[in-house]
């Protein structure tokens, strides 16, 4: 498992939201820069983001939420959802979930 994961789950539904695009971020030099972009799993989930160099510092997710909501032909608000955090012990596990619903979202520090 990776040092950073996710998972998404479409609240309004009650199933997981499978095949979204997301992209982790790390902030250097005033500017966010794409470290990896992945698609969740049939079970909404990314276990397995690709770091080659773990480090403390600020990290951004990029949810891409309109194409999915599109598909289930819904209308949404938020065509894209970005979770910023912070990561100061690099020995931990950063599990980042998100709850999407077409005109709301929630996140919180999983484990």
């Amino acid at each position: 498992m990776s040092a950073i994961t996710t998972h998404i789950l479409d609240a309004s539904a009650g199933v997981p939201a499978s095949q979204v695009n997301v992209q982790l971020k790390f902030f250097q030099h005033d500017e966010y820069v794409l470290l990896d972009q992945k698609r969740t799993d049939a079970d909404g989930r990314i276990k397995d983001f690709t770091l080659t160099d773990f480090k403390a510092g600020h990290y951004q997710l990029v949810f891409e939420i309109l194409d999915y909501f599109q598909s289930k032909q819904v209308a949404c608000f938020y065509p894209r959802v970005c979770i910023d955090f912070m990561v100061s012990d690099v020995n931990a596990h950063f599990h980042v979930p998100l709850l999407i619903s077409p005109y709301s979202y929630t996140t919180y520090r999983g484990s």
